[in-house]
């Protein structure tokens, strides 16, 4: 049963993602249960997290009437790419802002949003904050020619969307033989995980959430999990959780030197999946967030025969714009 009902939702999702149980790996590794929650499995633009989000930005969207989109990221950004192919769903426009120069690197790596109908608009060198005034003075001029834009990225609305899937988990995790005890997931920017552990806690916490830092330090991921936890309480009339209890970990062995610059344990971790299992993740958040997973495994913060999960919140498209991120193939010339 959902467990939100009241905000507005344009439907992506065909059903639920796959649970899949990582027998292979289980074998290699000697040690499980272990399994990925496919939510790079989904049937549009290649899939990802931020379709369960877009269910919620779209919806929103169309309840103001909206007829353009208005979104912001990199080039390689998932999502910029599923903002784009969603868009076309719901019959609206999309504008892309990315805030690097034009040229034909940049232009390769953006090139599904441009088949995807989105139009382009290249920012220059700009940090995040520019980036979104930028956008809000885009906003005003569509206005002013008599359009009607929607900026996408509200965190409490995308949060929403990872509400619903802490649901969509638990059920089938009920479903299992033994019923998973651990999640994992990417931490990041904050919607997610949020929305994630907000869920949980709605549920009666069934599940311990572990974050892998990919970009921040324990106490920034921290303080966005909680300005977004604190938002959602205001947004749904739910008790906001306790985010000092013992069920939320965060593990900051995975970062590395920075953002989107990887680790030999994270090259590793892609690797023994894609060899394993056939299952592609990529450099900046999944590959990362595996390695935390295989870790806590091994070195038994994990208690042996505990189900855990991750979840695999897609991006695999980028995986193509990160030949330069390798370190296993000195010999191919990329």
């Amino acid at each position: 049963m959902p467990l939100v009902t009241t905000d507005p939702r344009f439907p992506l999702l065909a059903g639920p993602t796959p649970l899949r149980r990582l027998d292979r790996l289980e074998a290699r590794l000697g040690c499980g249960p272990i399994y990925l929650k496919r939510d790079d499995f989904m049937e549009i633009g290649l899939g990802g997290n931020k379709l369960r989000s877009l269910e919620f930005w779209l919806g929103a969207a169309l309840a103001e009437g909206a007829d353009v989109v208005l979104v912001a990221g990199g080039p390689m950004s998932n999502l910029c790419r599923l903002t784009a192919a969603a868009a076309g769903i719901a019959g609206l426009d999309c504008v892309i802002f990315h805030n690097v120069a034009p040229g034909p690197e940049h232009n390769r790596t953006s090139f599904p949003n441009r088949i995807f109908g989105a139009e382009l608009r290249f920012l220059g060198d700009v940090d995040e904050d520019r980036r979104a005034a930028l956008v809000e003075e885009a906003a005003a001029a569509l206005r002013a020619q008599g359009r009607r834009p929607y900026i996408v990225g509200d965190a409490v609305t995308g949060a929403l969307g990872y509400v619903e899937a802490a649901g969509e988990l638990h059920a089938q995790s009920r479903a299992l033989p033994a019923p998973l005890r651990h999640v994992f997931l990417a931490g990041s920017m904050g919607p997610t995980e949020a929305g994630f552990i907000f869920g949980n806690a709605m549920l009666g916490h069934p599940f311990e959430v572990h974050l892998v830092s990919v970009e921040y330090g324990q106490a920034e991921l921290a303080a966005r999990i909680a300005r977004i936890c604190g938002d959602l309480a205001v947004h749904t009339g739910f008790a906001m959780p306790d985010l000092d209890a013992p069920g939320l970990h965060y593990h900051m062995g995975q970062l590395g030197p920075g953002y989107a610059r990887p680790t030999p344990a994270a090259e590793a971790a892609l690797l023994t999946l894609a060899r394993s299992e056939g299952i592609l993740l990529e450099h900046v958040y999944t590959a990362k967030t595996f390695a935390g997973f295989l870790d806590c495994v091994h070195n038994g913060v994990i208690p042996a025969g505990e189900p855990a999960c991750m979840v695999h919140t897609g991006g695999t498209a980028s995986l193509f714009a990160q030949f330069h991120l390798f370190r296993s193939f000195p010999e191919v010339e990329m």
